[in-house]
């Protein structure tokens, strides 16, 4: 049996489809960035513009999922849409548009579903904590196996991260020192004892793409790849001395919406690498997407 999954995110909308009848099979990956929670935190409100793009957005989704076999199609929402005064009037232009019926799913299961695709991918040894940064939350999901033993979500992710804390192009010491101090009170609430780091979304896989030197991007060859403190420091510091323009100008690894956004996420995994006291963090290519279609197998058996 196909199915297909759909994360609408507070930054971006990602699809999987895979093969779930034996084991699971990736078919199909893809993604776009449509800044859903542009603006939400001063207005409330998603942006009229950012609806349009992220509908057009999902509605193709559907379509390749249908084209490619899928016989069901399983959409979640997360930060943006738990958030938005306006969420049900997207919800209720969606289902008019596509037929799903999305379901917006709690902190806690967004950190569930992420914490399942990589116990079922990269079966860590021991004990284990994710790190799951997206545009409008971020989860620290800690446990062994199969088994979750914490769960913590903030709401603070790149986007609004960036909004409240970066106002310079590149910006300033003091504003990356703010943004330090915010996130070192928050992380420190959730430090705890784990023999491993894993490192989920999209600013710390850009950032191993860069590292590594893959491009085009290609989930693969990132998924279970690792990354030192000591790199991802020097990405920090250099990406952090850019100008926007530059970023994308001299890596073209980093998505040109994701460029003005990047910096806070490394700043996430910067902060929670030394505050936990690890000099390595493993990276997952698979979320909560693959979480979902994870949740599908173990149903089936597999």
């Amino acid at each position: 049996m196909k199915v297909a999954s759909i994360d609408v995110g507070s930054y971006s909308i990602r699809l999987s489809v895979a093969e779930v009848n034996a084991g699971l099979e990736l078919i199909h990956e893809e993604g776009r960035i449509t800044a859903l929670a542009t603006d939400l935190k001063d207005s409330g409100l998603l942006r009229q513009d950012r609806i349009e793009e992220s509908l057009e957005v999902i509605r193709e989704f559907f379509q390749k999922a249908k084209s490619l076999g899928a016989e069901r199609i399983k959409i979640v929402g997360t930060e943006a849409l738990r958030r938005a005064k306006n969420a049900e009037d997207f919800l209720e232009r969606l289902k008019a548009l596509t037929g799903l019926e999305l379901r917006v799913i709690t902190p806690e299961e967004e950190g569930r579903y992420a914490f399942l695709s990589v116990a079922y991918s990269l079966r860590p040894s021991g004990r284990f904590c994710i790190i799951d940064q997206g545009g409008g939350s971020t989860e620290f999901v800690c446990g062994r196996g199969f088994q979750i033993e914490s769960i913590r979500s903030f709401p603070f992710g790149i986007v609004n991260l960036t909004e409240e804390f970066i106002h310079s192009d590149p910006p300033k010491n003091y504003e990356l020192e703010s943004l330090k101090n915010f996130l070192d009170e928050h992380i420190r609430e959730v430090v705890q004892p784990c023999d491993e780091l894993v490192g989920l979304g999209g600013t710390i896989t850009t950032i191993t793409a860069i590292e590594y030197g893959i491009y085009p991007y290609r989930g693969k060859d990132i998924h279970g790849k690792e990354l030192s403190l000591d790199r991802l420091m020097f990405w920090l510091e250099t990406l952090s001395s850019m100008k926007e323009r530059d970023r994308i100008a001299n890596f073209p690894h980093i998505e040109p919406k994701r460029a003005k956004v990047i910096i806070p996420g490394l700043v996430i995994f910067y902060r929670s690498m030394v505050l936990f006291g690890k000099n390595r963090i493993r990276v997952s290519d698979w979320g909560l997407k693959e979480g979902l279609l994870v949740e599908e197998t173990l149903r089936c058996g597999n």
